[in-house]
């Protein structure tokens, strides 16, 4: 009887590639043929188009002000070439977020399909639907939804500017791996304005059912626009500290720390 694989308990722990096993010198056939489906799902999932109605009339049938945009790049093969054309509104759509900027408000967010339209369509409207009632919470006005296609992350500098935000919230489409060609990516930027660095940003990473989980990154970003809030500034100078314990709050009474 051979001896039990120690790698055979580790995988269930983890989709990576570990503990494949191997046919003479080389992979068994069955997992050459799972890595060739991760690799086209992983190239569908930059090259599928978004459904923007479809997520406008989501977003819209569940109240929020959702309003279609589109970057400077006008097709996808022009977004792949040039990312600097990602990073900034078309000039229609820039004049018309300009017509919607009434007021202003605390939090705009930027719904781009990035290098996964997948990953936007499909987790988008569940992380706003359990952010939305966490910024209510803390007295924060959420702003449009603006749902951009051919989207860099920097575009939501130049939109939240024109929407006039007090910061900004891009959710886009990561850069799809072998294992996770749906893996959502939020950044949020305080202050937004065109000539922002990634050093002013913070970053929540692969919110999907099988990573992040919708509630928890929605804590997590509920926390960052609090704390950016108060400290009138994102990126290396806000440290994500939402998973912290609460510190105890002392008893005004009597001076004693509470349990």
């Amino acid at each position: 009887m051979s001896a039990p694989d120690p790698w055979d308990g580790l995988r269930s722990f983890t989709a990576a590639r570990i503990a494949l096993g191997r046919s003479g010198v080389s992979l068994p056939t069955a997992e050459w043929l799972r890595f060739g489906v991760a690799h086209a799902q992983a190239r569908d999932a930059v090259h599928l188009p978004l459904d923007a109605a479809a997520l406008l009339h989501d977003l819209a049938a569940h109240g929020f002000e959702a309003l279609p945009a589109d970057s400077a790049a006008g097709d996808r093969a022009t977004y792949l070439r040039r990312p600097d054309l990602g990073r900034r509104l078309s000039p229609e759509s820039a004049a018309r977020l300009a017509t919607a900027a009434a007021g202003g408000c605390d939090l705009a967010v930027v719904a781009g399909d990035g290098l996964s339209a997948r990953a936007l369509q499909a987790h988008a409207l569940p992380l706003l639907l359990a952010l939305r009632p966490l910024l209510e919470a803390g007295g924060l006005r959420l702003g449009p939804v603006v749902v951009v296609r051919q989207c860099r992350v920097a575009l939501g500098d130049e939109a939240g500017a024109v929407l006039a935000a007090r910061a900004v919230l891009v959710l886009i489409g990561e850069r799809p791996g072998l294992s996770s060609p749906d893996s959502l990516g939020a950044y949020l930027t305080w202050a937004p304005a065109p000539g922002r660095s990634d050093a002013e940003r913070n970053c929540v990473s692969n919110i999907r059912p099988a990573g992040l989980s919708f509630e928890r990154a929605a804590h997590k970003l509920a926390w960052l626009v609090t704390a950016a809030r108060r400290l009138g500034a994102t990126g290396v100078g806000l440290k994500d500290e939402s998973d912290a314990p609460a510190l105890p709050q002392a008893n005004a009474g009597c001076g004693t720390i509470a349990p």
